[in-house]
């Protein structure tokens, strides 16, 4: 597989940047070449090492790119040719585990980090490069890779993390609801394309033989150590420039994680989140072709690697870009949206005042029309193709959800931000899941999926009332006068581990004194 990988790395290379690398010493361009650079613990890493030509003797500012879960080196050549034709120098390198690089998968653990440092030592001896002038860059895994090293060596003074991570364990289990189709994806790709380390492999023992509540736990202890969001002190006292990039229907990595993550933050930040699933907004970019992401991200980089003047310091730090494709820029997380709060009432609707003494019963572990579609291709029909994930609201069976409808909008509005239900129910059996979902509906009751979240109710007692807050995934999306609001929430999705029991019930209800709600962030 090393050879391979080797082989797949320089003739991608060649491919995409040929003619590049074989610029004039006078005019900018770049050199390419292959190497095998000493990681932590002596493995070695295969690495794709692009450096500035025609462009002086340097030194040039430094972007080291560790690869996502199970893509070779060649991930990043072409966004790589641009970046060392513009003056940085490149390298662009196999995760380790994966592909022509040793060792073993380690989730992100601090072998795999460490490897981001001894890039950084080999690249100060052997390139062109300034190593007081560091950039981590990378999609997925190897934006959670970035930003964990960035909370560790100084020398990384900007980061583009995206599609990543910064709490691992809300990311593949929010709510205590395992992403079950995610996980099996990740673990399936793993062993195709690498090779597992002791604590991968002890997970995957785990969820095969439906030890799930095992797995769980063993995440949970894995998990802090591979969280940038635990390491938020070490990066705000380095403070090094943040760029971070999401889409809003990720299903690996959802955006509420890092939009929680980000408001953390108290150094240069900017938090771009568009529509689609993993990585679908940049991934072209990686390869060299047109993209806004990477567009802005090269800007910010030159900004905070070479000094340039060019504003990137001056725009707004958030940046929403709605289902109908408009970019909008907002001072801070909490300016994208004011809260509007509705209250759920016994007939299933959404009203301005409270509605309480009430009480519901739905059946539980029976599916229903409604669901978040399918990881990595639901999303990326939203993304890609404007195709939501849809559901007609009058068949959306009421024996086994609880359907609440709000009035029309008389005029046009933007939902941004991130939707957040309050809601007391009372389970009949010790463990269940609940799936709610937000839609944008129209006139015909045909629905588009705006927002949703899963929430599992773990060693509750049977029978008993439990308030619960929901805070749905966030979301910019245009509302047309006309269409209305509906919230969902029933109990099994195709896309989580379940806990439902068949048979059981859920009984929602809305007491004196703490109403049932739904708050709905618009922006002003």
């Amino acid at each position: 597989m090393r050879r391979l990988a080797a082989a797949l790395a320089v003739a991608l290379t060649l491919i995409t940047i040929g003619p590049r690398a074989e610029a004039s010493q006078t005019a900018a361009g770049f050199s390419t070449s292959y190497q095998r650079i000493p990681g932590a613990g002596g493995i070695g890493i295969g690495a794709v090492v692009l450096t500035p030509t025609g462009q002086g003797a340097g030194p040039f500012p430094l972007v080291v790119m560790p690869s996502s879960w199970g893509v070779p080196n060649a991930e990043y050549v072409g966004q790589g040719a641009k970046l060392a034709t513009a003056g940085f120098q490149v390298i662009s390198y196999s995760s380790r585990g994966f592909w022509d690089t040793g060792g073993e998968i380690d989730i992100a653990g601090p072998p795999t980090v460490a490897d981001v440092s001894k890039v950084i030592d080999w690249a100060g001896q052997h390139t062109p490069a300034d190593t007081s002038r560091v950039a981590a860059v990378g999609i997925s895994y190897g934006a959670g890779t970035s930003l964990l090293a960035a909370a560790q060596d100084p020398r990384i003074k900007a980061v583009g993390a995206l599609s990543g991570w910064a709490d691992l364990i809300r990311s593949l289990d929010p709510n205590d609801t395992v992403a079950l189709q995610a996980v099996a994806g990740l673990l399936a790709l793993g062993n195709v394309t690498g090779r597992p380390g002791p604590e991968m492999a002890s997970l995957q023992s785990k969820f095969a033989t439906g030890d799930f509540d095992g797995a769980i736990a063993e995440a949970k202890q894995l998990s802090p150590v591979r969280s940038a969001a635990t390491m938020v002190d070490n990066l705000n006292a380095g403070k090094p420039a943040i760029f971070l990039a999401n889409a809003f229907e990720d299903s690996i990595f959802p955006p509420s994680q890092y939009t929680d993550f980000f408001a953390r933050l108290t150094g240069p930040k900017r938090l771009l989140l568009a529509h689609g699933d993993h990585a679908t907004p940049e991934v072209t970019g990686a390869v060299g072709l047109p993209n806004e992401t990477w567009d802005e991200l090269a800007g910010w980089l030159r900004h905070y690697l070479t000094g340039a003047d060019n504003g990137a310091d001056r725009e707004a730090p958030v940046q929403l870009k709605s289902q109908r494709g408009v970019w909008r820029g907002y001072s801070s997380w909490a300016a994208v949206g004011q809260d509007r709060t509705s209250y759920l009432t016994q007939a299933g609707g959404l009203q301005g005042g409270a509605s309480t003494g009430w009480s519901r019963v739905i059946g539980a572990g029976v599916p229903t029309v409604a669901d978040s579609g399918v990881a990595l291709v639901s999303g990326a029909m939203q993304g890609l193709l404007t195709i939501p994930t849809g559901v007609a609201t009058p068949l959306v069976d009421r024996s086994f959800a609880g359907v609440w409808s709000g009035p029309a909008f008389d005029r046009a509005a933007v939902v941004n931000g991130t939707p957040k239900v309050h809601v007391t129910v009372r389970p009949s059996a010790s463990s269940t899941s609940l799936f709610a979902y937000l839609y944008d509906v129209d006139a015909l009751g045909v629905g588009s999926l705006m927002s949703h979240k899963p929430y599992t109710l773990l060693g509750a007692t049977p029978g008993k009332a439990v308030a619960i807050d929901v805070r749905l995934e966030a979301t910019s999306w245009e509302v047309p006068a006309g269409h209305h609001l509906v919230l969902v929430v029933d109990t099994v999705d195709p896309r989580y581990l379940g806990r439902s029991v068949i048979g059981s019930t859920v009984t929602f209800s809305s007491p004196a004194g703490d109403p049932s709600s739904i708050s709905v962030p618009v922006a002003a």
